[in-house]
């Protein structure tokens, strides 16, 4: 390092010289109006660095570190200014000159080993051009650690990096080490996720990433992610300079920063809470209110409303189980505070879940108080059993007509349903149907052709008048959905040849950006699964393994060393896992399950 800052400080008297001269020709110019030059893109440059890199026996009261420029810099992110091992304030800073003074507000430990990291924190002060980066290392005692450990952070349902997470080491191995105390080393990953812990003992330790969201540190179950190796490791790889994961790079180089080694990959997941409490309750109509649990998996004794028939009471809880919907079957006016009474089982003052029963007041919303004393304050919702009918053109064949109900339903007539179908001849026919209420929520159901539906063919749903009934005693209005498959010569199709399952799978056909679920399947057996009607472009196939067989990506838990259901793209053979699939192509895809997940 010396002799690159060596090397350095001459080009200054040269780079002063001939800025002079380039200076004093454009004033001699007197045809032409002076102008600024080329925009400056050239970002700082250190010239002076104190401690200097690799120094030891640094003092530890009132320790302060200077780096020099090129310039003059601002501090564009402060908490970019990274110290490793990190101390419970974070470093302060103060500019002098061209210089950056960073500074302490308490002693830095004894012989120990420090890095000061400076990526994403320092710009030119003129035009903004950041600094790469640099990582200052120094040590308090008489000898510098040299052991290092790479790897990539991401996020557990997507597998896409996550920039700004903190990683962290620790030589405490207790599980309860991340919940209490400031790790021994610590990092922040870049754009690509991808971390280096660098000048580290040799020794053995436990490591953990998170989303630090109040930067302390320290992990905070109730408001963070967080990520964790399964078992204490000791590191292996012994820094040398000339290695690529030491490099500063820039984020855009896609080549070189994917040519970095990556020793673990951790997946951020949110922990389950462990308390467990009601947290949330409203009531948001006459007949209709919910309560919400912290914890997921509630267990509820029993539940009732003081006034109320138990056999006038319906609830439904979300796949999770935190969530609970609540209707009173009953279409006489109810009182203007209903007195839910819930007996559950929650967490007391030791953290242990006890028998409890909490009474919850549910006021009337305010809308529902409002008098509606004109007719044009009468709204379709308040006479009539409020339905909806979905039928997506692409998707109709694996989900059919979704028929959903504001309300729980009291009659029901799915006989007098009328389902038909035009061909290409305008020849008009009967078809046959099933119908299915959802698992998940008894509002909803899955109305299914019996027929193998057809390219050409006009499919009609008809729901006839007033042959359902709700809770508030409304009947339903008709109405009539049309749906065809569609013709497009352009779309694609997609099939999947799913082999050697061996237990319960999610399947999902998710977009280029893997925001959104396009198409889904649970598994558990060999089959083959059809994705039609794709519009060219690139998609991606997630494949969950559902361990305990739930239908849902169950989240990790530290204390339990319990990692989150594995999440897994299929890849092409290039490694790729974005699909590209043309206009007007058949595109077959052979996926032995359990060779990826093996």
């Amino acid at each position: 390092m010396k002799k690159k800052l060596s090397n350095l400080l001459p080009a200054i008297p040269v780079a002063l010289i001939l800025g002079a001269t380039i200076f004093s020709h454009s004033c001699a110019n007197t045809t032409t109006p002076p102008s600024g030059g080329p925009k400056d893109t050239i970002p700082p440059l250190i010239t002076k660095l104190y401690p200097l890199e690799g120094q030891t026996n640094v003092p530890v009261h009132k320790a302060k570190i200077e780096i020099g420029f090129n310039e003059y810099v601002t501090v564009k992110d402060p908490k970019s200014l990274f110290l490793s091992p990190p101390q419970e304030k974070a470093p302060k800073f103060k500019l002098k000159n061209k210089s950056v003074v960073v500074y302490f507000e308490e002693d830095l430990d004894s012989n120990k080993t420090y890095t000061l990291d400076l990526t994403n924190a320092i710009a030119d002060n003129n035009e903004g051009n950041m600094f790469p980066g640099y990582t200052l290392v120094f040590s308090t005692g008489s000898t510098i650690d040299s052991m290092m450990v790479t790897g990539i952070v991401q996020d557990c349902n997507t597998l896409k990096p996550i920039k700004g997470a903190t990683v962290m080491l620790y030589k405490d191995h207790a599980d309860s080490a991340v919940f209490l105390h400031r790790p021994d080393a610590a990092v922040k990953t870049d754009d690509w996720g991808f971390f280096c812990l660098r000048n580290i003992q040799d020794t053995v330790y436990r490591l953990y990433a998170i989303i630090d969201e109040n930067n302390n540190n320290i992990y905070e179950p109730e408001t963070e992610k967080i990520a964790f190796v399964d078992s204490a490791f000791r590191p292996i790889t012994k820094i040398v300079d000339t290695l690529p994961e030491l490099q500063k790079y820039d984020m855009k180089d896609t080549l070189c920063c994917l040519a970095r080694n990556t020793e673990y990959e951790l997946n951020v997941f949110r922990e389950k809470p462990s308390k467990q409490l009601i947290v949330n309750k409203e009531r948001v109509g006459e007949r209709t209110a919910y309560i919400t649990f912290m914890a997921p998996y509630a267990q509820i004794d029993s539940i009732w409303i003081k006034g109320v028939p138990a056999d006038k009471l319906i609830t439904q809880f979300n796949l999770q189980q935190d969530s609970l919907e609540i209707w009173v079957n009953d279409p006489k006016p109810q009182p203007d505070t209903l007195f839910l009474n819930v007996k559950y089982m929650k967490t007391d003052t030791l953290g242990l879940l006890n028998s409890f029963t909490e009474e919850i007041k549910l006021p009337k919303p305010k809308k529902a108080l409002a008098a509606k004393t004109a007719r044009k304050d009468i709204k379709k919702e308040d006479t009539t059993a409020v339905f909806t009918v979905d039928a997506k053109a692409e998707k109709i064949e694996q989900y059919g007509f979704v028929l959903e109900f504001k309300y729980p339903l009291v009659e029901t007539a799915f006989d007098s349903l009328s389902f038909r179908y035009i061909n290409p001849r305008q020849q008009e026919s009967k078809g046959k149907y099933t119908v299915k209420q959802d698992s998940l929520n008894l509002r909803k159901y899955i109305i299914t052709p019996s027929e193998k539906l057809q390219v050409g063919y006009e499919y009609i749903l008809k729901v006839p008048h007033r042959k359902f009934r709700d809770i508030n005693g409304f009947y339903n209005d008709s109405t009539e959905i049309k749906v065809s498959l569609p013709k497009d010569d352009k779309l694609s199709t997609m099939m999947l040849n799913m082999n050697n399952v061996k237990n319960k799978y999610i399947v999902d056909l998710l977009d280029e950006k893997r925001a959104n679920v396009l198409r889904s399947y649970i598994i558990e057996k060999d089959e083959t699964l059809l994705f039609p009607y794709l519009k060219a472009g690139k998609y991606s196939i997630r494949i969950t393994e559902d361990l305990n067989r739930n239908g849902l990506v169950d989240t990790g838990n530290v204390l339990e060393h319990k990692q989150p259901e594995k999440v897994l793209f299929y890849k092409l053979e290039d490694g790729e896992i974005l699909i590209d699939i043309p206009e007007m192509t058949e595109l077959e895809q052979d996926i032995d399950v359990a060779e990826m997940f093996k």
